[in-house]
Formats: structure tokens, sequence, C-alpha cells
């Protein structure tokens, strides 16, 4: 994989400006991690999601970092006309929370999308096969920037309180924002859980109306694991719920007695 090459390449650098990266405290999530959602088109059991961070510590340079793998796909008669495999991986520095290695491999019906990102942090660059692009300091990808955000301390959190991001997709640097909301409990098979609530800000024509049709519940202990999500379409509504988790860095505080 060029990315690899890329990374080994760069290693004197990172190893010459680790300085220069920032010390995220992190208690929200550690290897072996698991989150297993379902996903609803409509009143349709669509697909299934699912977020990982591998068991195994693995090294970029002198770097430890957390191998986080994504993945989604439709199921049954979803699967039928309009079928999704997706993947995702990032390699999430684990002192600094941002990314040095980004792969995207998608397939939603028909259309494919195969991608190799490499994250110079030291130098604010970002490098894929079409281009080499400048980054604001610590960049994140689509991965990386969920969990960032979870390393976020929400505990003096006002609503409308913005928080903003800065993510690469693309060969562009798209700012990703989040506003919170207030507290809500939410209903699931495992109990009630407590629950912050945000409305991501989307770009709203292609696939949403509106800039805040989208609705994030995470839990409200350290965890801040996503518990429910809810977005109206130009075609309809999807929902996704937590189907199953485990490997939590902290027990689930926010989960309530049934």
């Amino acid at each position: 994989m060029l990315s690899i090459a890329l990374i080994c390449l760069m290693q004197p650098s990172i190893s010459e400006g680790q300085e220069k990266l920032r010390k995220v405290e992190n208690q929200a999530f550690t290897y072996g991690e698991v989150l297993e959602y379902r996903v609803h088109y409509g009143i349709i059991d669509a697909g299934e999601a699912k977020l990982a961070v591998m068991p195994d510590k693995k090294t970029i340079g002198p770097r430890e970092v957390y191998h986080v793998v994504g993945t989604g796909q439709t199921k049954g008669a979803f699967d039928w006309f309009f079928k999704v495999r997706d993947r995702y991986e990032s390699f999430i520095d684990a002192q600094a929370i941002i990314p040095w290695l980004f792969v995207r491999r998608v397939y939603e019906g028909g259309y494919k999308i195969n991608q190799d990102v490499t994250f110079n942090q030291v130098k604010n660059l970002a490098i894929s096969k079409k281009a080499t692009i400048a980054t604001p300091q610590n960049v994140q990808d689509l991965i990386s920037a969920f969990y960032y955000a979870r390393t976020i301390d929400f505990s003096n959190a006002q609503p409308g309180a913005l928080y903003d991001v800065d993510a690469y997709l693309d060969d562009a640097i798209i700012p990703v924002k989040f506003k919170y909301v207030g507290k809500e409990n939410i209903s699931t098979k495992f109990g009630t859980f407590r629950c912050l609530k945000f409305h991501p800000q989307l770009l709203e024509g292609r696939v949403f109306k509106n800039k805040e049709d989208m609705t994030l519940w995470v839990s409200d202990d350290e965890n801040k694991i996503p518990i429910r999500a809810e977005a109206k379409i130009l075609v309809g509504s999807v929902k996704m719920d937590i189907k199953s988790f485990s490997g939590l860095a902290n027990e689930t505080l926010s989960l309530l007695k049934k």
C-alpha cells in the first residue's frame, strides 16, 4: 500500500517533530472497544454498522496508535436494491488523537471509492494519490473526528454551544460542527441511558434539507458512546440504534436500571 511507504518515509519527520504534537487526555475509549448498531430506513431494518478499536497496540514510527475499523453494510431486502459495503480505517495517534493514515473503501449502489490518505501532522500535510494539500493543525479524518469528539469535556456545556473540528475529505478541508442541545433519557433494549443530545451541523441540499436534520445522543458518562442517531433526509428518514457494546474503558454509569 502506497500509504505505508509514505509513512516509512515520514518517520524521521515524526521523530524530530514529536514535541510539536499535542497531548489529549483520553478516558473515553481504549483498545478492544467494539460498538455495533442496527440501521433502519423508515420502518425497514436496512443494515448494520460497527466501530472497533483493534485490541493490538500498533506503532507508526515512534508513535503508538489506535487502529480503528468502521464497517457498514445493508442487509435483507434492502440489500437487493441498494447494496452497501463500506469499510473505513484510521490509525490514530494515542496521545494526540489525530490520524496518521486513513483508508476508505466504499461501495454504495455501484458507486466505488478506494482512497488512502497519509497525514504528516508535523508538517501539516495530507497526501493522497490525487493531491497533497496543506491542512490545519490537528486535522482529523471522518473516523478520528468521532473519537476525538469523545474526549471533549462537556460537563459544563450550555445548550446552544457549538464545537468545531477540522476534517479532511476528498482532498479538501471541511469544518465539522456540532451543537449541544441538552440532556435526555433514551430507552433501549439494555434499559434507559442518560444521554447528551447534539445536532451535527450538516451540509444542506444534496441529502439533507436543513442543517440540523440529524440528532445524536451519546451516553452521559466518561465513555460518551453513541446510543442513537436519527436523520431526516430528502427521501425519508434513517435511524441508528445501539445493538451491542463491549470493551468499554469505563463502567456505563449512564445506564439506568430497567
